[in-house]
């Protein structure tokens, strides 16, 4: 098995001085923020001075001991500042070039047993072994079907705004009864889409806005701002028919509702 390292060596990689960021986190996590496109720009907000060295080879949490390599940044320069009200530190970094046959493609085996996430690299590099290549890079991938769907909400914004084709095609051919979890309590808010391009076109709402036009969720984010979206949560209750009658999905939507108490505990007013 070969080592990561290695492959970035053979790449020009000037890797003598750097951190080994073995990125978690959420709201959003680091793996919805790259396939968002914005990996180096959540990696640069840092509540400590944690890269201390000329460059950073980052790594995304898949799950066990999987890891995904997403790139190898420089260091450029690091001051104080805000986010979300809390002081940090904001780094400005600039990603490596040539690496594109590898970032979103390598992923990383890493038995990594313990809780700290800035790791000197000298000291862990030889431990970072290549599990696989793969051909393209890694993205939310092909609809998984109707009883999978578990969607946060910065993972939403991305397939919509980049119309990812099987989420489009299947969840604009279907109506039904969906459920928005807040997850920082919680509570539900259950609602249906019928007519038109079904859930895809009322989701798309959602993605644009946060509440949907839904009077419930815009009090929450007006109360909570605007940024608190991002701990809303989509799946799936019921799939019907595009053809349905409108009736007939409120029914369902109505039955949902009793099921989930979400008008006595959740938040659904009516």
């Amino acid at each position: 098995m070969m080592k990561l390292i290695d492959l970035l060596t053979l790449a020009g990689v000037d890797s003598s001085n750097f951190k080994i960021h073995c990125a978690r986190g959420t709201h959003p996590t680091p793996l919805e923020a790259f396939f968002d496109g914005k990996f180096k720009q959540w990696q640069e907000f840092q509540s400590k001075k944690n890269f201390q060295r000329k460059h950073i080879l980052s790594l995304i949490h898949l799950g066990g001991k999987r890891w995904l390599f997403a790139g190898f940044y420089e260091v450029l320069d690091v001051k104080k500042g805000k986010w979300r009200k809390h002081d940090c530190y904001i780094y400005s970094t600039k990603e490596i070039n040539g690496l594109d046959h590898l970032t979103g493609k390598v992923e990383v085996i890493f038995d990594k047993s313990f809780r700290a996430s800035y790791l000197r690299g000298e000291k862990y590099v030889d431990q970072l072994m290549i599990a696989a290549i793969r051909e393209q890079r890694l993205t939310i991938g092909d609809f998984p079907g109707f009883n999978d769907v578990l969607l946060s909400y910065p993972m939403l914004q991305t397939l919509v705004r980049e119309s990812t084709p099987s989420w489009k095609s299947i969840l604009s051919s279907i109506a039904g009864v969906y459920v928005i979890t807040e997850t920082t309590t919680g509570k539900h808010y259950v609602g249906s889409a019928y007519g038109g391009d079904g859930i895809w076109q009322r989701w798309a709402t959602y993605a644009k806005t946060g509440h949907g036009g839904n009077k419930e969720l815009r009090a929450l984010l007006r109360n909570k701002g605007k940024d608190h979206a991002q701990h809303f949560q989509f799946s799936l209750l019921e799939v019907c028919d595009i053809h349905s009658s409108d009736e007939h999905i409120i029914g369902r939507e109505t039955h949902w509702k009793n099921v989930l108490r979400s008008r006595e505990f959740g938040l659904n007013k009516n």
